[in-house]
């Protein structure tokens, strides 16, 4: 018996990744809490380990080995990851609010979103210095001025985040042989929360790092190129960053929340003044035993967070959290050395380095080795072929999960043509010509298999997928219904999620000139969008069969969605190229199909892959095509994915139907499908060139990929 999967009844949503909820989001893919919908929001799809930030200033570390991938890190707990900046919490609706995206219901909310030392009372520094908190923004920016050659910098207050980030600062600009000065000004004393020991261990390593350590000195203001000191003194400075203050985030203010400096009360159990939402790490402050801004803390408080979210929703006792009264200091002296203080004990050289670098692997390992669930075992009776059909991976969403050409073909062969003298069927395409009165509209209809957990995305995704038919035949948006399969879901959860999915429909089909007037719903296993949209043309749409001989072919989009998305399932992707991919395919095409307005053919590239969509221009029209594959752009990662063997469900179909084709390496992506894909148009090859410019200007990385020649059907590659 097919036991469908269990209902989701309440929503649980973490804002920031911060280390305490990526460390519960790593607890949530071993035991997740049935009947818990899980949503985490963030602004980017990496978090920076704090620990290591140092390190990678000096040039010990490469980025990527200090970032946790969250979109990975949501796959694998079955999380849905919304890539955006919370701003709001109302506290009365129980949702919260994020730029651009409708809002987020919750039913236990918790606040992980750390703290900002930007310092917007200090006149200049707004538009001249760069925070060291948030990490991922300042690490991106240090690395540009060190690709750029370096220079003078400043760092401001001399804390023990200050003086790591001195020294490391410094050592990278020496070890790099680049000029600049590296200075280090506090209106107080430097170090004066460290033991003696561990300050004169870090001043003696910034003298021998040359850095002007200015104390007991308040700035007037920040400039372009220097610091101007209260006295007069202008330091140099061409990157300024800034550790002296620790600040909320301002929304935190607004939320109605009990707070203490800024930062959210929480009490023993971790909870805010409303026992529904929970606040942990350097956004949170303990009322009954305060304690400095840590990330040894915020470590210390997952499993009692897990535990208190889950015991919330089942009723049972929460546990307290009881910080410990001192832990372990370990910092970097810019070279491959550290300062080990505890219990008022000192201890430097590189062995502490080695115990610093050991810790702080150790913890990253968590997050790129995740546990690996065990599959589902076939039953021990079953029929011939079943594990052949059913693969060894998940099966794709998107159009990786659709059914292939030849299959498709086959199934509507018998029916072709039509008994209607007012329906013009367009050979090849996936609408017909419609003609109502003296009007002439098209109409196609087209569905998803949802391979993001967040119905925001994949309704946008699915609407420019459906809308690309109507751009490619030269039509204008005109009207949509939605057919819509929700997985099993209490009511209320219900209610939202179509809330979201409604608002997110209407606004993407409205931008593209469309009117939802309509739709039907249904609940099922996973969640599928489909539009059925018709489209006005106002002269003969472009179809597949006007291509014309000596043509160039132009792709106004990357390929690789099939690949990437297939490799994110299995979680051997990256989130930066996942996030990359996701901005691809919700990126409308209509300003690029009015480019191409005068195409003699257009299609767009969907599920057959680019070399399928092609080949159906080639058979339409009547002639060959000649593909240049280095000029073909492809989406970040999608090259190191193919080349490691990885393949969308869809991708043998679509490699059978142009068997002549090589194989292996770029190659390969020619039969990725592709969900939400570009636009392939037939043009005249004096405008190609001015095409692909105009194309480019308006943001969309187009290229010119091949032509059109006389011949059988075929394509081939790299003819010259």
């Amino acid at each position: 018996m097919h036991r469908a999967p269990l209902p989701f009844t309440h929503d649980v949503v973490l804002i920031g990744g911060g280390h305490t909820h990526a460390l519960v989001l790593r607890r949530w893919g071993m035991r997740p809490l049935p009947g818990a919908r899980l949503t985490l929001i963030n602004p980017g799809p990496t978090a920076a380990y704090s620990g290591m930030l140092p390190g990678h200033v000096a040039g010990h570390y490469d980025r990527d080995i200090l970032e946790i991938d969250l979109i990975r890190l949501a796959r694998f707990a079955d999380a849905r990851l919304i890539l955006g900046a919370a701003d709001h919490i109302d506290l009365a609706q129980r949702v919260v609010l994020i730029k651009g995206h409708p809002p987020v219901s919750f039913d236990r909310c918790s606040v992980d979103v750390g703290i900002t030392s930007d310092m917007p009372d200090l006149p200049g520094f707004a538009d001249h210095g760069v925070p060291a908190k948030p990490l991922g923004p300042f690490a991106a920016s240090w690395s540009a001025f060190v690709a750029q050659g370096g220079g003078d910098a400043v760092v401001i207050g001399a804390g023990v985040a200050g003086a790591e980030l001195a020294v490391a600062m410094a050592y990278r600009l020496q070890s790099e042989q680049q000029h600049g000065k590296v200075s280090l000004i506090d209106n107080a004393t430097a170090l004066s929360e460290a033991t003696a020991g561990a300050r004169h261990q870090m001043l003696s390593q910034m003298r021998k790092l040359n850095i002007d350590l200015i104390e007991n000195a308040a700035i007037a203001q920040v400039a372009s190129d220097h610091i101007e000191l209260a006295d007069g003194r202008r330091i140099p400075s061409r990157f300024t960053t800034g550790t002296a203050s620790a600040f909320a985030f301002p929304w935190i203010a607004q939320s109605g929340l009990d707070l203490h400096e800024g930062f959210i009360c929480v009490d023993d159990r971790l909870r805010s003044s409303d026992p529904a939402v929970f606040a942990v790490g350097d956004c949170a402050h303990m009322r009954a035993t305060p304690r400095p801004k840590a990330g040894v803390y915020a470590v210390r408080q997952a499993p009692v967070l897990y535990h208190n979210i889950v015991a919330s929703l089942t009723d049972r006792r929460l546990r307290r959290y009881r910080p410990q009264a001192d832990y372990l200091k370990l910092m970097s002296m810019g070279r491959k050395a550290a300062v080990a203080q505890r219990f008022g004990l000192t201890l430097s050289g590189p062995l502490m380095w080695r115990w610093k670098d050991r810790i702080d692997r150790k913890f990253i390992e968590k997050f790129r080795n995740l546990p690996q669930m065990p599959a589902s075992e076939l039953p021990a009776l079953h029929t011939i072929g079943l594990r052949e059909t059913l693969g060894d991976q998940p099966l794709c969403g998107g159009c990786g999960a659709k059914v292939g050409r030849a299959a498709l073909r086959d199934a509507l062969a018998p029916h072709a043509g039509t008994l209607r003298e007012d329906i013009t069927p367009l050979p090849g395409d996936d609408a017909a010509l419609l003609h109502v009165g003296g009007a002439r509209m098209v109409l196609t209809s087209d569905h998803l298999r949802a391979f993001s957990n967040d119905p925001v995305v994949m309704t946008r995704i699915a609407a420019i997928h459906a809308l690309g038919d109507i751009w490619a035949m030269g039509g204008t948006p005109q009207a949509a219904t939605a057919t819509i399969i929700l997985p099993r879901l209490s009511p209320d959860l219900q209610r939202r999620t179509l809330s979201e999915i409604t608002a997110t429909a209407h606004q993407t089909l409205r931008a593209a000139g469309a009117e939802i007037v309509g739709g039907h719903t249904t609940m099922g296993d996973e969640l599928t969008i489909g539009f059925t949209i018709t489209g006005l043309c106002d002269r003969d749409p472009i179809t597949l069969a006007g291509a014309q001989a000596g043509d160039a072919l132009i792709l106004t989009k990357p390929l690789g969605t099939g690949v990437l998305m297939a490799a994110e399932m299995a979680g051997q992707s990256k989130g930066r190229w996942i996030a990359a991919a996701l901005a691809h395919m919700t990126r409308p095409q209509a300003d690029a199909a009015q480019v191409l307005a005068d195409a003699h053919a257009m299609t767009d590239v969907t599920g057959f892959g680019l070399a399928g969509h092609l080949l159906g221009i080639c058979e339409a029209s009547g002639l060959a095509a000649h593909l240049q594959l280095d000029a073909i752009p492809l989406l970040a990662g999608a090259p190191e994915l193919a080349g490691a063997g990885i393949r969308s469900t869809l991708f043998p179909q679509n490699r059978a139907l142009t068997p002549d084709l090589p194989e292996g390496g770029r190659a390969d992506l020619l039969f990725d499908p592709q969900t939400a894909g570009g636009l392939l148009a037939a043009v005249a090859p004096n405008q190609a060139d001015i095409l692909v410019a105009a194309l480019r200007d308006l943001g969309h990385d187009a290229a010119r990929v091949g032509f059109l020649t006389d011949g059988p059907p075929r394509i081939t590659l790299d003819p010259d």
